[in-house]
This record gives C-alpha cells, sequence and structure tokens, in this order.
C-alpha cells in the first residue's frame, strides 16, 4: 500500500494525540516494508512552523531530525501533476493550500492520503485518523 501523510498526521504521533496509533502502525508496515509512506515537504513545512511556534528552534528541529529518520519519502517538487491537481483542488474545493498539494500528491501517487481533516472525496483513497 502507498500513502501519503498530511500535516497533522505526524502531528498527532509526535503529540501523542488520537490517531498516533495509527500513524505508528503505518510507519512500522513502512519499517517492513509492507507500505511505502510519502510526505509533499510542503507538509513537512506545516509540521516544522507548528512545532517551531509551540516550542522553539532547537525543540522543532529535532523534531525535524526524528521525522527524516522515519522509513517516509519526501517529495520535494511540484510537478506538473501536482501542480495541476493542487489548482482543480482549490477551484473547487474551500480546503487550506496545503492539505490540497497534499492531496494532489496522493492523487499522482494513487495514494491513500492519511490526514485529520474532513473531506469529502468519494473518488478518493483517504485515510482519517479521527474517525
Amino acid at each position: 500500500m502507498t500513502y501519503v501523510f498530511d500535516a497533522c498526521a505526524l502531528i498527532a504521533l509526535f503529540k501523542k494525540e488520537m490517531g498516533a496509533e495509527r500513524v505508528r502502525a503505518l510507519l512500522d508496515d513502512a519499517a517492513r516494508g509492507q507500505a511505502v509512506i510519502y510526505i509533499n515537504t510542503v507538509n513537512l513545512i506545516e509540521i516544522n512552523y507548528c512545532f517551531y511556534r509551540a516550542l522553539g528552534k532547537e525543540k522543532s528541529n529535532l523534531i525535524l531530525e526524528q521525522v527524516y529518520a522515519l522509513p517516509i519519502n519526501f517529495i520535494d517538487t511540484i510537478d506538473d501533476i501536482i501542480f495541476t491537481e493542487t489548482s482543480r483542488i482549490k477551484a473547487h474545493y474551500a480546503i487550506p493550500l496545503g492539505d490540497s498539494i497534499g492531496l494532489a500528491t496522493a492523487i499522482k501517487l494513487d495514494g491513500t492520503f492519511v490526514t485529520a481533516i474532513v473531506l469529502d472525496f468519494p473518488c478518493l483513497k483517504l485515510s482519517f485518523l479521527l474517525s
């Protein structure tokens, strides 16, 4: 299985919030080669500034180092597919840009988007941490 994490997936993990166990289980699957996990670096920026704001630069940098050590692949470009899908999503739905980019990344990779935000995209594979 292919999964694309939204920022809230890893925030839940590090804050030990609801859904953290589901995220940990997916990461364990990825470590065993039973899943592949991606995150767009735009969503990684969201994680970093969330912890920077709450905990300061040093602690946010430590969390970022821990994220880099996880079995996650980082998508650091906005190619034509992600650009087009993000634009389409933003044109039709009132969701934040970062979430739109993460969702577009999942569409490109034909993966399941792992998020805590409530979205109504019946044609997409979504996994909600809070459900």
